[in-house]
């Protein structure tokens, strides 16, 4: 998958890592909130990405800890990093919702059990909502966060807004 090769290499492109390191700053950074990416995924990638000779792996050893592979870009690397990020750009923008399948089949529902599935996605919409608000006030004022880190939470927090007032015109008119 592209996008879990775009974000390894471009994780790379500023220090040096291990696949290990990769994940942690996968998980501080939220990204898997906003893609498709797991723990699995991320060190399956980095020996695909390694076998390609986009990035290098050189063994270590601290101290008393075991060896590990830290991985930099090749040169070959940037230049696949600067591709995708032109292809990736490129590519019509698609928003995938899991509970769209709930959506489509809502009118198969009698009104008591439509209205109980509404409950439940605006409630997971507010559980997100809640959620993107604390990781922006407690991530707002760290200087280690690239704005571009914070223009995808406000953006994460203008689309759970939008689902908010579309879920609105979706209940029962009974209501």
């Amino acid at each position: 998958m592209a996008t879990i090769d775009l974000i390894v290499l471009g994780m790379l492109k500023d220090q040096a890592l291990s696949a290990y390191d990769i994940q942690k700053l996968v998980e501080y950074r939220n990204i898997s909130k906003w893609v498709k990416i797991s723990t699995p995924s991320i060190y399956k990638k980095v020996i695909q990405l390694e076998e390609k000779g986009y990035i290098i792996g050189n063994t270590v050893k601290e101290g008393k800890m075991p060896e590990k592979a830290i991985y930099t870009l090749t040169e070959t690397g940037k230049r696949e990093f600067d591709q995708l990020m032109l292809e990736i750009a490129s590519q019509p923008v698609r928003i995938f919702l899991d509970f769209n399948a709930v959506i489509v089949n809502l009118d198969k529902l009698d009104y008591e059990a439509r209205a109980h599935c509404l409950s439940r996605i605006e409630n997971s919409v507010a559980q997100l909502k809640q959620y993107l608000e604390e990781n922006r006030q407690l991530k707002e004022n760290m200087p280690d966060i690239p704005e571009t880190g914070l223009a995808v939470l406000q953006q994460q927090s203008i689309l759970v807004q939008a689902i908010e007032t579309w879920l609105i015109s979706l209940k029962p008119a009974n209501e």
